[in-house]
C-alpha cells in the first residue's frame, strides 16, 4: 500500500523562481494523479491538462481539488461515464501569464517600403516590445510545443523573425513617410499595435502590450539626400541667400585676402547679372541708388551711357572700385585706357557678366 501511495501525485504545483520561463511541464516521473489530488496555481500562472495529445481542462490561479466535477473536459475525453475512482495519467503544463518586458526585435535585412517622397526605399529598424500569453492552448500548440521548459530566449529566437515580418507588413500598410518616421517613433509604435496584435494573438496566442520603435534608418545615400533637402529648406530663397552671403563677406572687410576678394566679386557679378536680366539695368535703366540715398547716376554719370568709368561700374555691381580695377588689369574685364583712366563699354560689361 505504501508503494502504491508513493506512485501517486497528491499535490501538483509550480514554484517558479526564475524570471524567464514561459511554459513548464510538471515532471510526473511516470506517476499517476490521485483522485482528489490538489492542484495549486499561483498568480500569473495557468495550468493546462493534456491527455493523449488533446487539450483537457484549464485552471487559473487558486487551489483546486481534482474530481469529476471540476475536470469535465478530461472526464469526457477519457470516457468516465460515472466519474473516476482510480488514478489517471495526464500531462500538466504551467504557463506564466505575466508581462515579459524589454524583448528586443530588429530587421536582419533591409525591408522595402514605398514612400510618397522617395519612392521605393530600403529601411532597417529595431526596438523593444513587451508581451504576455493570452491564449494558453494556442501558445502551447504553436510556439512552445512539447518543450518541457520553454524560456524567453527560445521565444526571442523563434519570434523575432515573425515580429519583424508582421512589423514590415504593418509599416507598409500604415503609409508613414520616411521623413516623418524619426519624429514619430512613439506614435508609430502605438499605431502599429492594432495591426500587430490581431495577427500575433490569432497565430501564437500572445498579446504585445507595448511596441517601441527605437530607430528606423535608411541607406547612407538616402540620408545624404535627406540632409541636402533639409539644408535647402533651411536656406529658403537661394537668391536672397547669395546676396546675404555677399553682404556678409563685404562687411568683414575682405579679410580673406585675394582669394576671398575674388570669390566675393564673383558673387557680386552674378547678382548684378541677375538684376540686369530682370530689367533693372538693361537697356540704359538707372543704376541702383547709393547707400546714402542719392542715385548712382547722379554721382558719376558719363556723357555716353554706353561707356562707363570704373566708379560707375563699381556702383552698379555693388563692389569696390579697387575690385573693378583688379579685373580690368587682369584682362578679365575689357576696358580702354583714355589718358590716366579707363572706360568700359556696356557691351564689354555684359560679356564679362555672361562669362
Amino acid at each position: 500500500m505504501d508503494f502504491i501511495k508513493g506512485e501517486l501525485l497528491e499535490i501538483i504545483e509550480w514554484q517558479d523562481d526564475s524570471r524567464d520561463t514561459i511554459a513548464w511541464r510538471y515532471p510526473d516521473d511516470d506517476k499517476a494523479i490521485k483522485n482528489g489530488a490538489q492542484l495549486i496555481v499561483r498568480e500569473s500562472q495557468t495550468a493546462q491538462f493534456l491527455y493523449l495529445g488533446q487539450f483537457g481542462d484549464t485552471f487559473g490561479p487558486g487551489k483546486h481539488t481534482l474530481t469529476t466535477d471540476n475536470i469535465p473536459v478530461l472526464t469526457r475525453i477519457k470516457g468516465w461515464k460515472y466519474g473516476f475512482q482510480s488514478p489517471f495519467k495526464a500531462d500538466v503544463y504551467f504557463v506564466n501569464t505575466r508581462l515579459f518586458t524589454g524583448n528586443k526585435w530588429g530587421t536582419a535585412n533591409p525591408i522595402m517600403l514605398r514612400d510618397a517622397d522617395l519612392g521605393i526605399v530600403r529601411a532597417r529598424a529595431y526596438g523593444t516590445y513587451d508581451f504576455k500569453v493570452v491564449n494558453v492552448q494556442t501558445f502551447l500548440k504553436e510556439v512552445a510545443g512539447s518543450d518541457h521548459d520553454f524560456r524567453v530566449d527560445e521565444f526571442g529566437d523563434t519570434m523575432r523573425s515573425r515580429i519583424v515580418s508582421i512589423f514590415s507588413d504593418a509599416l507598409a500598410s500604415a503609409h508613414v513617410p520616411v521623413f516623418d518616421v524619426a519624429t514619430r517613433y512613439t506614435d508609430l509604435g502605438d499605431a502599429l499595435l492594432p495591426l500587430i496584435n490581431p495577427v500575433i494573438s490569432a497565430k501564437y496566442g500572445i498579446e504585445v502590450a507595448s511596441f517601441v520603435v527605437e530607430n528606423v534608418s535608411v541607406p547612407p545615400e538616402v540620408e545624404e539626400a535627406i540632409d541636402k533637402r533639409s539644408a535647402m529648406s533651411a536656406i529658403g530663397n537661394l537668391n536672397d541667400y547669395v546676396k546675404y552671403q555677399m553682404a556678409q563677406g563685404m562687411a568683414a572687410g575682405g579679410g580673406g585676402g585675394a582669394a576671398g576678394t575674388a570669390s566675393e566679386l564673383a558673387v557680386g557679378f552674378a547678382v548684378a547679372k541677375e538684376l540686369m536680366q530682370q530689367g533693372g539695368l538693361t537697356g540704359g535703366g538707372a543704376p541702383p541708388p547709393l547707400p546714402g540715398g542719392a542715385p548712382a547716376a547722379a554721382a558719376a554719370a558719363p556723357a555716353n551711357p554706353d561707356v562707363l568709368d570704373p566708379p560707375t561700374v563699381a556702383c552698379m555691381l555693388g563692389v569696390s572700385e579697387a575690385d573693378v580695377m583688379t579685373e580690368i588689369e587682369s584682362g578679365n574685364l575689357a576696358a580702354k585706357k583714355i589718358g590716366s583712366s579707363y572706360r568700359v563699354t556696356r557691351a564689354a560689361l555684359d560679356a564679362f557678366l555672361a562669362h
